[in-house]
């Protein structure tokens, strides 16, 4: 099994990660304009470049499992690190180094549009709330004195009695 294989799946993880942070960053501007129905198609395509991730992910581990297994080493051992250092050709080397490199990045840029997106869906659904909080007055703010405090002021005398 050639190194070339699990380079050719890491290529194909940065192109679905590609998608991903492409459509992370249009949900972001959908959630900022607050169409629902736009949303909920584009989380349809979300899910679907997901499942897509997963069935190359699964690949890219057999590719992996069956690279270490050829040089004989262990399934747990398989890292990219492992990988530099075990292959002898310099071009494999540096390709595998780039391309993990380049994911890295991708997946890091996705985690932190993620965060925003989740940051303003949690901003609006605090404006939705405090919206119907204001629509809906609670039973305490019906009236409009507080029954503790009148119940403190009776309870004293009108009069000084040391007058």
């Amino acid at each position: 099994m050639s190194v070339q294989t699990i380079i050719q799946s890491l290529e194909r993880l940065v192109s679905v990660h590609e998608a991903l942070l492409a459509i992370s960053q249009e949900k972001t501007e959908i959630v900022k304009v607050g169409s629902i129905d736009k949303l909920q198609a584009l989380l349809v395509k979300e899910r679907k470049q997901i499942r897509l991730l997963e069935q190359v992910e699964a690949k890219r581990q057999e590719s992996a499992e069956a690279w270490a297994k050829s040089r004989a080493i262990a399934v747990e051992q398989a890292t990219i690190t492992t990988m530099l250092e075990t292959i002898e050709d310099a071009a494999e080397q540096e390709a595998l180094a780039d391309i993990t490199t380049k994911l890295t990045n991708l997946i890091t840029k996705l985690k932190q549009q993620e965060q925003l997106n989740q940051a303003l869906l949690n901003q609006s659904m605090q404006f939705v709330q405090l919206s119907l909080d204001m629509l809906n007055p609670s039973i305490n703010n019906l009236n409009y004195g507080n029954k503790s405090k009148d119940k403190g002021d009776t309870s004293r005398s009108l009069f000084d009695s040391q007058a």
